[in-house]
């Protein structure tokens, strides 16, 4: 059930929709960072600690998940027709080495966000691509989650090479409901970003900044 908890952790109060040719999700600022609140997962011993910084490129979030697992989301509606290219620039201080991601022992990631469709009533029934900053995987590398088929696990990053370095990624969303859910999803429901280490009780850091949508 912990996957379960983990799609469902993303924010209801906070919906939007834009037409644009580029739809941000997150601000990144203080207020925002209070008003998505931080919801832990059930069995989680720790809520991940979320904070605000910022550099010469903008403000970001920075996630220190210590044996700990709860994440920040947003209900964003996302027209994957004009603007199917997630876009996602983020680091990793403190990785995970040693562990096996797709095991339920070691499923834990440093730094992930998830793209969520609502396909029924209930969280249950959500479907989920699980993009991942990987202490362990080679890019490229997908699996369904170890607790459900509805959540795939694929990695756009991995901290071979870039430890402790900025680096951004792409990845074409509605082609990868299709290629994995087999999905035809002309509309995305929400987002959520999570570092989490309650699997393994190990320690992670993380950084999230410039998370948006484009047409390419």
């Amino acid at each position: 059930m912990k996957i379960i908890l983990k799609l469902s952790i993303f924010i209801l109060f906070m919906s939007s929709y834009s037409y644009s040719n580029e739809v941000k999700v997150f601000e990144f600022t203080e207020k925002e960072l209070s008003e998505l609140q931080v919801r832990k997962v059930r069995g989680a011993d720790n809520k991940t600690i979320y904070t605000i910084g910022s550099n010469e490129k903008g403000n970001y979030y920075k996630a220190i998940a210590d044996n700990a697992a709860s994440g920040l989301g947003k209900e964003i509606k996302i027209d994957l027709n004009k603007t199917p290219i997630i876009n996602i620039t983020w680091k990793i201080e403190k990785d995970l080495p040693g562990i096996k991601e797709s095991t339920k022992k070691g499923h834990d990631f440093a730094a992930r966000v998830f793209a969520v469709k609502k396909t029924g009533a209930t969280p249950l029934s959500n479907r989920a691509i699980n993009y991942v900053f990987s202490s362990n995987s080679e890019i490229g590398f997908n699996s369904p989650s170890p607790y459900t088929k509805k959540s795939i696990d694929n990695v756009l990053a991995t901290t071979k090479g870039n430890l402790n370095k900025w680096i951004t990624v792409k990845a074409n969303v509605k082609e990868d409901f299709k290629r994995f859910h087999d999905l035809d999803v002309n509309e995305l429901d929400g987002l959520a970003i999570m570092s989490d280490t309650d699997n393994s009780k190990m320690k992670a850091v993380a950084y999230y900044q410039n998370i948006y949508f484009s047409a390419q």
